[in-house]
């Protein structure tokens, strides 16, 4: 109760605009900033705060902001992916975001409409847990990474829609950036004798996995904390390393990565300790199903299993489309919380959302298993927003597409540890499957999806929708909200369509997948 007592109102103002910047030191082009500038600065509260993140839409575009990993608790509204769970801000208009902060932890803020996270419009939203810290350390390290290209999303994603599975992948590799800036222009860490070290790692980028030093591997969007241990002595300095590997190139992944360099200084004139060579089998490599979670929850008896298999191929509207159980997932042209909170009673039927949205209806407290099958030889970070789950086993797909590589050896079954580990991101390794366990226990409209922001925008996603009937009960939208919608001639109750009951007159119908030999995502 310490930390509530010494809350406190944070005001933060985004105005979200064009910049022209040089990220990489090869390439200036067009970017997403705050306030004129990019890297944009971290957002730092204290849980029991409320921040309210006033965001003006600067831009000639639509735009809105999701806090990544924030449940969002009796504020569905304030969730921020477009036509999920809202409107987006139009140009030239100003929203307020308001979050109460109940969680503590290591978190961002990106964008959530037209993908503009991949241009740059992110942020490490750093919440402190105040009096009642669970460590004993001495100092907080922040350390965020992101991969860069040279050319604009809407660009990539042109290529990426219009290519066939077989394709390589559009414009090949980016740059990586550690706390907003060249990987190769890394700041260094200064260390002292006899010091806990936080330190806080956020992958931030759009595509790429990031290695920290030998052993944590950072998917896009996932965050670790780790405590670090100085030396008792200064007679060296150190250096540490952060790969960059470009997972979604089959052909290259982990054969052409970027290494990027840092230092941690204990004294500027002391030696630096000589690197050491080692190789894979040295290794000792960190699967986060061994992990537990602090708080010691035991694994969730499932009241419903759901499975989902990823796909890809092309589609009748000549168009390369990812799949979640075949459905390429496309926004409805009324928000989904907007359908969920005016149906009534066929809310609770999940046709009322659209065929391309893909949603679930779920049951107030009820335990849902999803299992996950990865037959590609991609592996795919997913996101589920509103809740965090617990990761109770990985092994080999039995979705594998006949006569397609494996890997070699054959991946083993995992099994989660008796308090399984929490996330609210997880990668789904290529051939295999996961399982995740989560409490539906908190009402809205909450999206799924890849964070390779190329296949979410191509369709590897879908909505769960929670306890509409109790949603209806005790949430509702802003006003502005339904006002942005108006504005852009976007309907603010119905179903999927903007109409009544099961009627999609207006709504294009989905495109089919052309049937095809093998996938490859």
């Amino acid at each position: 109760m310490a930390s509530l007592a010494l809350s406190a109102d944070v005001f933060v103002d985004w105005d979200i605009g064009y910049v022209m910047v040089n990220r990489d030191g090869y390439n200036t082009r067009r970017a997403i900033g705050v306030n004129g500038k990019l890297p944009i600065p971290p957002v730092e509260a204290t849980i029991g705060d409320t921040v309210y993140m006033h965001v003006h839409n600067s831009l000639d575009k639509p735009t809105s902001i999701h806090a990544h990993g924030l449940f969002q608790n009796g504020t569905n509204a304030m969730d921020g992916p477009a036509f999920v769970s809202q409107c987006p801000i139009p140009p030239g208009e100003s929203f307020t975001y308001v979050y109460k902060l109940v969680q503590s932890g290591t978190y961002w803020i990106h964008g959530h409409t037209l993908h503009q996270n991949s241009d740059g419009l992110r942020s490490p939203f750093i919440i402190y847990n105040g009096a009642d810290v669970p460590y004993d350390y001495d100092n907080d390290i922040l350390l965020y990474f992101e991969d860069w290209f040279k050319e604009e999303f809407a660009e990539r994603f042109a290529v990426s829609i219009n290519s066939t599975p077989s394709s390589p992948p559009p414009h090949g590799y980016g740059f990586g950036l550690i706390n907003g800036y060249n990987g190769n222009d890394t700041q260094p860490l200064y260390f002292e004798p006899n010091k806990t070290y936080w330190i806080r790692l956020i992958n931030m980028g759009s595509l790429d996995s990031f290695k920290f030093i030998d052993l944590i591997d950072i998917a896009p969007a996932q965050r670790y904390s780790v405590l670090v241990k100085s030396h008792s002595t200064v007679g060296y300095n150190y250096r540490y390393n952060a790969t960059m590997h470009a997972d979604f190139i089959p052909t290259t992944r982990r054969l052409n990565p970027r290494v990027y360099m840092g230092d941690i200084i204990y004294d500027a004139k002391a030696p630096f300790k000589p690197v050491y060579q080692i190789n894979e089998a040295q290794i000792v490599q960190l699967d986060d199903i061994y992990l537990s979670s602090l708080d010691g929850e035991p694994v969730l008896p499932v009241d419903r299993s759901i499975e989902l298999v990823i796909g890809d191929g092309m589609f009748s509207n000549g168009q390369h489309l990812d799949t979640l159980n075949d459905i390429s997932y496309k926004e409805s042209l009324v928000p989904s919380l907007f359908t969920a909170l005016s149906m009534g009673s066929l809310a609770m039927d999940p046709q009322v959302y659209g065929p391309q949205s893909n949603a679930h209806v779920l049951r107030y407290n009820e335990v849902i298993e999803l299992v996950i099958h990865n037959p590609s030889n991609l592996p795919h970070p997913f996101h589920l927003h509103g809740h965090a789950f617990q990761i109770t086993e990985y092994g080999l797909s039995d979705k594998n597409v006949p006569g397609f590589p494996l890997p070699d050896p054959l991946p083993q079954t995992l099994y989660a540890q008796a308090a399984p580990i929490k996330r609210d991101t997880m990668v789904i390794p290529p051939n295999q499957y996961i399982k995740l366990r989560f409490k539906a226990n908190n009402p809205g409209v909450w999206f799924f999806h890849c964070h390779l922001d190329v296949h979410a925008a191509l369709g590897m996603a879908q909505i769960f929708v929670e306890a509409p009937d109790i949603l209806q009960r005790t949430q509702n939208a802003p006003s502005k909200m339904y006002e942005f919608c108006i504005k852009q001639g976007i309907p603010i109750s119905g179903n999927a369509a903007g109409n009544r009951g099961l009627d999609f007159t207006g709504m294009p119908p989905p495109p089919t997948p052309v049937p095809r030999n093998a996938t490859s995502s």
